[in-house]
C-alpha cells in the first residue's frame, strides 16, 4: 500500500488502559495512519458520530461502563458497514456469530506488525 493511501486511514483506537492506547496510537501513526483515541466505548461512539472520516475501529472488547467493545462494533457496523472492525481482548475470543459481519479478532497481547497489517489491509 502506498504511503499516500495510508495517510487517508483514520483509526479510532478504543482502550481503557492509557499506556496500551498510547503505544497503539503511536504505532499506527508511525505506519502513516491518523488516530483518534478514546478511553471507553461511550466516548468512542461520540467521537465516531462526530467524525465521518473513521475508516477503522480498533477496540478492546472488555470496557468499563454500560457499553463494551463488541456492542460498540455492532453500533458502528449498523451506521457505517464499510468501516473495518478489529476487536481485541486478553480473554477468550468471541464466537463468530457474536462478531459483526467482516469483523476481525486480534488476541492480546498482539504484535504491532500484525495490527498494522490488519489496519492497512485493503
Amino acid at each position: 500500500m502506498s504511503s499516500l493511501h495510508k495517510i487517508c486511514l483514520v483509526v479510532l483506537v478504543v482502550e481503557d488502559e492509557a499506556l496500551v492506547r498510547g503505544c497503539t496510537a503511536a504505532q499506527l501513526e508511525d505506519a502513516g495512519c491518523s488516530v483518534i483515541e478514546a478511553a471507553d466505548a461511550e466516548e468512542a461512539f461520540e467521537r465516531f458520530e462526530l467524525s465521518g472520516l473513521v475508516t477503522t475501529l480498533f477496540t478492546d472488547i472488555n470496557m468499563p461502563g454500560p457499553l463494551n467493545g463488541l456492542s460498540l462494533a455492532h453500533k458502528v457496523f449498523q451506521l457505517r458497514p464499510h468501516v473495518r472492525l478489529i476487536l481485541t481482548s486478553g480473554g477468550s475470543a468471541p464466537h463468530e456469530a457474536e462478531m459483526p459481519a467482516g469483523g476481525h479478532f486480534l488476541p492480546k497481547p498482539y504484535n504491532y506488525d500484525q495490527l498494522t497489517a490488519l489496519v492497512c489491509a485493503a
